[in-house]
């Protein structure tokens, strides 16, 4: 018997500023695609986990009211709040389990529905000391990334370079909303938003949802003729409070080596073939791909640089596009996941890598990266 799980399919929305449906008719919309494309019925999914937030759809209990249209009602249900690559793990769990042969795991964010990123992930610092001084999300990414150039050298042109190869790749993704060939000029004429990063270095946000059906592998090959295998799952949590962070040492090193000891991955640069990392910010692609795995410290530069990352080089990081080519806050790490296996599929579209044999997707979570959770796949 296998006891692997396997990603049958995966589909997400086309994604945009202010998607004209109201989230029961998104959700609705995605699930039908992916039983379709896949061919079974509802009542063939074993179990379903939800991914959304009480903040950003301005609800509590967030999940409940998009259950029916995502053809889960009166079925063992679950929701992993605020990151939905932790519902992809909590599905994959649930699978391993033996108790359910399938498993469905959807996220959805309306995000044109919701105070802005920086209002949010402001009420999710500490009340007493960091709030008053005005912390969230971008002004820690900003901490990070000056603290980095004053130790590594990095230059507001290589910044730059990394939002010139992302919404470059999203052009051709048409998933994405965001795209666009920009010149360095373009990007460095950027209004400063929290120094050194610039307005266009911080991806904005969007609306979305994904879809992705599990099985276990011993029927996977029964839904589709290229089910993609969980290779490996690894997730790590660093201090709540900002202060007690070492801002470039967080959570990710731990995380990505729990998923390669599963997935038996010994040197990542060479054994993986493309990336899918929540790129936060311009900077903080830079410091993922060095905390995955794939270049020393204060070397994330010189990949950049030399194009290894880029849609041609020897380990392409977000040819979608990354969070700059679309940004459903809570949905984006089901997003990352569901790219990383449509690449190995060979089913990416116009932004396929070739010869994608082993993929990684990366999400994160909370200020100054509190929360990382690392993906392998594999065919």
């Amino acid at each position: 018997m296998d006891k692997r799980v396997a990603i049958v399919d995966a589909v997400q929305t086309r994604h945009g500023d202010a998607l004209g449906e109201n989230i029961q008719e998104i959700m609705f919309g995605v699930v039908k695609e992916l039983l379709d494309r896949v061919g079974i019925e509802k009542s063939e999914i074993g179990t379903m986990i939800s991914s959304s937030s009480d903040y950003w759809q301005g609800i509590s209990c967030s999940n409940s009211y998009y259950y029916d249209a995502a053809g889960a009602n009166l079925k063992s249900g679950s929701k992993a709040a605020d990151d939905s690559a932790l519902g992809f793990h909590y599905g994959v769990m649930r699978v391993l389990s033996g108790q359910y042969k399938t498993a469905l795991v959807v996220s959805v964010t309306k995000c044109s529905e919701s105070p802005s990123v920086h209002t949010l992930t402001h009420m999710s610092a500490d009340p007493f000391f960091q709030r008053p001084v005005g912390l969230n999300e971008t002004v820690v990414a900003g901490l990070q990334a000056r603290e980095y150039m004053n130790r590594y050298g990095l230059k507001e042109e290589e910044l730059a370079r990394v939002v010139m190869k992302n919404l470059g790749n999203a052009r051709k993704n048409y998933h994405a909303h965001r795209k666009g060939e920009l010149s360095l000029e373009d990007v460095l004429s950027s209004p400063m938003m929290v120094d050194p990063l610039r307005e266009i270095d911080i991806p904005a946000t969007s609306d979305g949802a994904c879809a992705v059906l599990l099985a276990a592998g011993e029927i996977a090959g029964d839904l589709t003729k290229n089910p993609v295998f969980v290779e490996g799952l690894g997730w790590n949590v660093n201090h709540s409070f900002v202060g007690d962070q070492d801002l470039l040492n967080g959570a990710l090193p731990k995380a990505a080596e729990m998923a390669y000891r599963m997935a038996g991955v010994k040197d990542p640069a060479k054994e993986i073939d493309v990336i899918e990392v929540c790129d936060t910010t311009s900077f903080n692609e830079i410091l993922f791909t060095e905390q995955l795995g794939f270049c020393p410290p204060g070397k994330g530069r010189n990949i950049l640089n030399d194009g290894t990352t880029s849609m041609g080089g020897a380990i392409p990081v977000n040819p979608s596009g990354g969070l700059f080519g679309a940004n459903p806050y809570v949905a984006r790490g089901l997003i990352r996941i569901s790219e990383a296996a449509l690449q190995i599929k060979g089913e990416a579209g116009e932004h396929q890598v070739r010869d994608v044999k082993r993929a990684l997707a990366h999400s994160v979570h909370g200020l100054g990266g509190q929360l990382h959770s690392v993906v392998i796949l594999g065919n």
